[in-house]
């Protein structure tokens, strides 16, 4: 089975980002779950964001690389909206990736060097119509990295909710959730 570091949304570690990683653990997958935000949890995304801007963008980037010294190169990175920035990152640009699992967010594969690495699958999950996702350039980088790696994959949900996985949030879709844990949890069983 798959070993994971997840990292969390801009909320912080709350009750259904811990709830989504267990049921991975219950998959059988050993899962890491970095709190990059010191204990702190916000009631939307508009304070937790505001929490990121004072911390720097490049930090919260840090705490994730700090986060992984010391485990496997054999990692699978995961990353939820702003989870995804340190993912994507140590994906691109940590030795021995396995894979990574980008969900609500995606930069273009510049930001952190000049080509997604070789043998580094990806799946890519958000919904068609969620605001941040569509209308912030993630979808176009989402299309672009998959229109230039082999195994890459992007997977849209119908509904316009950011953060659909956390079954602690208003944006929580349990049967858009339950189909994305299907295609997950087939990328990791060959990881």
């Amino acid at each position: 089975m798959a070993e994971i570091v997840l990292f969390h949304h801009a909320l912080g570690l709350t009750p259904g980002f811990i709830e989504f990683a267990d049921r991975l653990r219950r998959s059988g997958h050993e899962v890491h779950i970095p709190d990059l935000f010191g204990g702190r949890t916000f009631d939307n995304i508009e304070c937790g964001m505001g929490f990121v801007e004072e911390l720097g963008f490049g930090e919260v980037i840090e705490r994730g690389e700090r986060a992984v010294d010391g485990l496997s190169n054999d990692l699978v990175y995961a990353g939820i909206s702003l989870g995804v920035l340190p993912a994507q990152k140590l994906a691109q640009t940590r030795a021995g990736a396995r894979g990574a699992l980008l969900f609500d967010s995606c930069v273009p594969v510049s930001e952190f060097g000049p080509a997604w690495p070789k043998n580094v699958p990806v799946q890519i999950h958000a919904m068609d119509a969620d605001p941040f996702f569509v209308g912030e350039g993630d979808m176009d980088a989402a299309r672009s990295l998959v229109e230039a790696v082999k195994e890459a994959e992007l997977f849209l949900y119908s509904g316009n909710q950011h953060i659909f996985t956390d079954s602690s949030l208003g944006s929580y879709d349990a049967e858009a959730t339950a189909l994305m844990l299907q295609r997950l949890l087939k990328f990791l069983a060959a990881r």
